[in-house]
C-alpha cells in the first residue's frame, strides 16, 4: 500500500510538471533575453518599476511604454505628444511618480503612473542650449543632468515622493568638473543610497565625478589608465558601477573604492545583441539595456528592443 502511495504521488508530481512546462511554453520563455518595443518607438531611457515592470521613453514623441519583465508583453501607458521628449526616467515607488528628463525641451516631465496622467511639467531652463539628459531620486530631490550646461537642477521633493512646488533650482557644477563647451557633457547621473553623493559620468571626456548635492562641488573620480568615454546611462549597485558606452556597445563595470575616490574597470559587458545601447536597469541578477539604434535612421518602421544580459 506504501509503494501505490508512493508511486501515486510521483505520477501526480509528474503530470504537474508536464502541465507547468505546457503552460511555460504556450506562453513563451519567462524573462526573455530580448523584449521588442513598439515599432518606430525610438527608446533612450529605462527605469524600473514596482514588482516585476519597467517603463521605456520615447525621444519621438515623450510616450511612456511599461513592461512586464516575466513575459516580455507591454503597453503605453503615457501617449506621446507633439513636442515631449523622454530621455532618461526614473520611478518613485512612494508616490508613484514617473520623473522623465525632457531632452532639448529644457523640461522635466512628471507622470502619475497610477492614472496615466501628466502631474508637473517644470520648466529646468530655456532651449536651445540645453539637453535634459537623465535624472537620479534621492531621498528628498530629484536631480537632472543637462549635457549642454554645467550645471544639475534639483526638484526638491517631500516625504511622500511629490514635488515640493512646480519649480526647480540650479546647482552649478564646480570643483574638478570639466566642461566642453558645444560638446555632450554630463549624461547619467546615480546616487549612493543615503543620498550624500551623486555620481555623474562625462561622455565627452570620459571621466567620472562625485557631486556634493548641495554645493555642486565636483571630484573626479580616479580610473587610473581607464576611462569610460562615450559613457551614458549609469547604474550604482553597492559599490559596482555599470557605465553603458553607447557606440562602443559595451558597458564597463567599474568597481569604486570606499569612499568612491577611485575606481578600476573589471570587466567589459558586451552581447551581439547591442545595437548602440544607451541606459540601463536592474532585476535580479540581470541587466536590462535598451538599444536606442543611434547609428540607424529612425522610421515608423525600425524596430527596438530592450537586451537583458547577467551581471
Amino acid at each position: 500500500m506504501r509503494i501505490s502511495l508512493a508511486m501515486h504521488r510521483n505520477s501526480l508530481l509528474v503530470l504537474l510538471l508536464v502541465v507547468l512546462s505546457s503552460i511555460l511554453i504556450s506562453a513563451g520563455v519567462p524573462f526573455p533575453d530580448s523584449i521588442p518595443l513598439p515599432a518606430g518607438f525610438r527608446p533612450e531611457g529605462i527605469a524600473t518599476g514596482d514588482g516585476h515592470t519597467f517603463f521605456v521613453g520615447s525621444l519621438a514623441n515623450g510616450a511612456i511604454y511599461r513592461v512586464d519583465l516575466i513575459t516580455g508583453e507591454g503597453t503605453i501607458v503615457l501617449e506621446g505628444q507633439t513636442g515631449r521628449v523622454a530621455v532618461g526616467l526614473k520611478y518613485d515607488s512612494r508616490s508613484l511618480l514617473l520623473f522623465v528628463a525632457g531632452g532639448p525641451t529644457g523640461k522635466a516631465f512628471i507622470y502619475d503612473t497610477a492614472t496615466g496622467t501628466l502631474k508637473a511639467e517644470i520648466q529646468l531652463t530655456a532651449p536651445p542650449t540645453t539637453f535634459i539628459n537623465d535624472v537620479v531620486i534621492t531621498k528628498d530631490a530629484a536631480y537632472f543632468t543637462d549635457s549642454m550646461r554645467p550645471v544639475l537642477y534639483k526638484i526638491p521633493l517631500a516625504d511622500d515622493g511629490t514635488p515640493i512646488s512646480a519649480t526647480s533650482q540650479e546647482v552649478p557644477l564646480g570643483g574638478e568638473f570639466e566642461f566642453i563647451p558645444g560638446a555632450f557633457n554630463a549624461n547619467g547621473i546615480d546616487a549612493v543610497p543615503n543620498g550624500s553623493l551623486l555620481i555623474i559620468v562625462n561622455s565627452t571626456t570620459g571621466d567620472l565625478y562625485t557631486v556634493d548635492p548641495a554645493t555642486g562641488d565636483a571630484t573626479h573620480i580616479n580610473l587610473g589608465d581607464g576611462s569610460v568615454s562615450s559613457g551614458d546611462g549609469i547604474l550604482l549597485q553597492g559599490k559596482t558601477l555599470y557605465v553603458v558606452q553607447n557606440f562602443l556597445n559595451q558597458i564597463a563595470v567599474v568597481e569604486l573604492s570606499n569612499d568612491f575616490s577611485s575606481g578600476e574597470i573589471v570587466d567589459l559587458i558586451t552581447s551581439t545583441s547591442f545595437r548602440v545601447p544607451t541606459t540601463i536597469a536592474a532585476f535580479g541578477k540581470a541587466l536590462y539595456v535598451v538599444n536606442a539604434r543611434f547609428d540607424t535612421l529612425p522610421t515608423p518602421a525600425t524596430d527596438y528592443d530592450v537586451v537583458r544580459v547577467p551581471e
